[in-house]
């Protein structure tokens, strides 16, 4: 099974050295909550990088090879601060890997109309259990996004033909976060339980895979419509809500 662990925000300007930190946190995190992916928990794991130009490399996830690797990034002829800093790395990847985690971050960056995020796709054999709400939240205290969520393929094609999402808008998953501005947002009588993360933002339990789409849906209609998941203005502004 593949679901998709994302978080989402708007221009915030941040350095390398700052965004190298941030990417070290998710990397340990993800070793210590997916340790099938990798080498298990011991050790910084060695990922392979892909790039838009030039073959992948190999890189390890350790404070100096990650501030290497984005200031590489900013030092390239065709860097922009408006677009920031942006990697995309893989582990497990191999032909017949049970377990493969993909990580892909743009961050840094200030552009009003182009989203900041980082987005994990988790692909799990048939069965097992990933601690999604553990990588959700992640991705909350690592990033500090605007909002994020767990999904998967059908999830979103359910959101957009039954729910009238629009890609690129806030939306929900099977859990979903929201930053304090929009948490404050969130009807009382919505069904799904509530876990207050450091910052003031919140990880909701919407549905389990069990539930199918329909409940899925239905959250996220009543989250559009209390204004929870309103889109930040255009031209964007700050990065949150």
């Amino acid at each position: 099974m593949r679901r998709l662990v994302r978080g989402f925000w708007g221009p915030r300007e941040e350095s390398a050295e700052a965004l190298a930190a941030r990417w070290l946190r998710t990397l340990d995190g993800v070793a210590a909550l997916v340790p099938e992916a990798g080498r298990g928990a011991a050790g910084p794991w060695t990922w392979r990088r892909t790039r838009e130009s030039g073959s992948a490399v190999l890189l390890r996830a350790d404070a100096m090879s990650l501030a290497g690797a984005l200031g590489a990034v900013g030092a390239a002829d065709d860097w922009s601060s408006s677009t920031g800093y942006g990697l995309s790395l893989a582990i497990g990847d191999e032909e017949g890997a049970p377990w493969q985690v993909d990580v892909r971050g743009n961050a840094g960056g200030t552009s009003e109309f182009l989203p900041q995020s980082l987005v994990l796709a988790v692909t799990s054999p048939d069965g097992a259990q990933a601690p999604e709400a553990a990588l959700l939240a992640l991705v909350a205290e690592a990033w500090a996004p605007d909002f994020g969520d767990v999904t998967d393929d059908d999830l979103l094609d359910a959101l957009e033909d039954d729910g009238g999402f629009t890609v690129g808008d806030p939306c929900v998953g099977r859990l979903g976060y929201l930053s304090a501005a929009r948490a404050a947002l969130v009807p009382d009588d919505l069904a799904a339980a509530r876990r207050d993360l450091p910052g003031g933002g919140v990880l909701l339990d919407v549905a389990p895979p069990a539930k199918g789409t329909d409940a899925v849906v239905a959250a996220y209609v009543r989250l559009r419509d209390s204004g929870a998941l309103q889109p930040l203005p255009r031209p964007m502004d700050r990065d949150m809500l």
